[in-house]
Parts: C-alpha cells; structure tokens; sequence
C-alpha cells in the first residue's frame, strides 16, 4: 500500500485524529532532529485507534508509537508507514485511605505537567520524576528513573492495547521491569494508561521542596539549554559511563553539529543543526575510544528510529 493510499484512508476514517502527511520528525523529537514520517498520526480516540491498528495489521503497513520523543533519535531518511503519537491525557485521582491514592494517568500525559497537579494536592512518590521530559507511556515503557526512583516502584498496573484491538491489563510483576526496560519493549502492545500508587501527605512543602533541589540539580550538571535526547548511554553494572567518557578526554568533542556536552559527558546534544548521521558516528567513536581505554562496551539508552 502507498503512502497516498494510506493518507486518504486516514483522512477519511479518523476523524477525531490529526493526520499529517511526509511529517518532519525533528519538530516532535527532543533532539530536533529525524527525517519525515510517510504518516503521522496524534491520536486520541480510542474507537479510531482498534480502527487504525485493525488497517495497519491488515496491510501489513510498518508502525512506529512515540510519546513526546524525548528518548529517541530519527534517522535522516524519516520512518516509513504510520506514527503514531499518543495524546491519551486522562488523569484521574482516588484516595484509598488517609495515606494512600491511586492515579490514573494516560499515556500522552507529560510528566512535568502530572507532577505539578499532583504537588497541588499534597501527592509525593512523584517528585523523581517531575523534570524527566517524557510522557506517562514513554516512562514506563523504559522504567524511567532518577534520583533513586524508578517507575517500578510506583506503578500498580498497566492498560494497554494488542494488535488485534484487545484491552489488556498487566499487574506490576506482569510489566517485568528491570533497568532501563520492561515487557513493552518486546511485546506488541501499547500503552493506554498506568495506575500509579502515590502517598497523600499533610502538606505540599516538603514535595515542593525535594521537586525544586532535583530541577537545581539538572539545571547545574545537565545541557538542558541544548537540544538533546536525555542521558545517551545507559549506566554500567561496575562502572558509570559518563566518568569513563570523560576520562577518555572526550567532553565537548564533537563531529558535524553532534557534540558529547561540555556539562555532562553522558549526553550528546545538538548544537544546533546536527543530523542524526552526526548523532550515530559521534555515538559509534565514543563507543570505540571507551572500549580501547577501558575495554567496557557501553549501550545506548536513547532508542534509534527509522531509516
């Protein structure tokens, strides 16, 4: 099926979702890079999605999900077929008892956004996550963490969406979540909402007080004022990566407009107009130079998409 084909199917079926065709990557991705989608899809409905995967698994047609594309790379030549962006932004809250709330969050749900509500009525468990660029599905898809916490430790369980259009909820141990990783990444499902188990406190002071010293503590040691994809490599089990990266000399290296951050030696940040050819042989150099130093073969923690 062509791209033209699979247009005018969207066009005239969807009609509660925004549909764009040949769609710049880099305007929905954190690091400002990536070539065009053949289809791009921001989707709420859930009617229209079971619709859309039903025609995607009949044709046959490639499908890549992304949520606020803060974790992930676009190759230069675009993604073929379908992308689709969750924009599922439900939150709903119910307290179980004087210490305890369930939260309901969709997948298109930011993250920023869910821990300011959540801070305004005296929530805690949440703060970890309050400067992490991403959205609910993206975060729990990768068990996202920082400062201690990690998604495992607060989501309950999990809706999500086969290929076939069935609902399916997953409890916490049904999820697998390990570092940097869950089922998600290797089972065809999509994330639709997550319950969150969350603590009710008696003020919102000390949770503002934790959220504002982890945003001082990123402002000061990460390039938040570049366009990046997050921390690149994942942590080591006996080593931290960044340490190894700037022992090898490599901070403020750069190749093209690609450049391991003069602040951080974990991220690559874009100064400005890097492609993602520049992204991947930077990421490839400091790869080798690390194995040569300290013969450690580090991994990507950003996921690289299309072609």
């Amino acid at each position: 099926m062509n791209k033209e084909e699979i247009y005018n199917y969207c066009v005239q079926n969807l009609k509660c979702s925004d549909i764009k065709k040949d769609e710049p990557m880099s305007k929905h991705t954190s690091f400002k890079i990536g070539g065009n989608a053949d289809i791009f899809i921001k989707i709420s409905n859930i009617e229209e999605l079971k619709l859309i995967l039903k025609f995607i698994k009949e044709n046959k047609i490639n499908l890549t999900i992304i949520g606020n594309g803060s974790n992930v790379l676009v190759k230069d030549n675009g993604i073929r077929g379908i992308v689709l962006k969750l924009d599922f932004k439900n939150i709903n809250i119910e307290k179980i008892n004087n210490q305890k709330v369930k939260v309901y969050a969709g997948a298109g749900v930011s993250l920023g956004m869910l821990a300011q509500k959540l801070l305004k009525e005296s929530i805690s468990g949440f703060e970890f996550a309050s400067g992490i660029p991403g959205t609910i599905g993206g975060a729990v898809r990768m068990n996202a963490g920082a400062y201690g916490g990690e998604f495992k430790d607060i989501v309950n369980s999990t809706k999500c969406i086969d290929e076939d259009g069935n609902i399916i909820t997953l409890n916490n141990n049904q999820q697998e979540f390990s570092y940097r990783h869950s089922i998600f990444m290797s089972k065809k499902v999509i994330i639709l909402e997550s319950e969150l188990l969350l603590n009710l406190e008696n003020n919102s002071e000390e949770i503002a007080k934790k959220m504002n010293e982890y945003l001082e503590t990123r402002k000061s040691k990460q390039p938040i004022n570049l366009p990046n994809a997050g921390s690149t490599f994942k942590r080591g089990e006996d080593y931290i990566t960044a340490k190894l990266i700037d022992e090898c000399g490599l901070k403020g290296f750069f190749i093209g407009e690609a450049q391991i951050s003069n602040i951080h030696a974990g991220f690559v940040v874009n100064k400005g107009n890097a492609t993602a050819e520049d992204v991947l042989n930077l990421i490839e150099y400091v790869k080798k130079k690390v194995y040569e130093k300290f013969n450690k073969e580090i991994k990507l923690e950003i996921e690289v998409l299309g072609e």
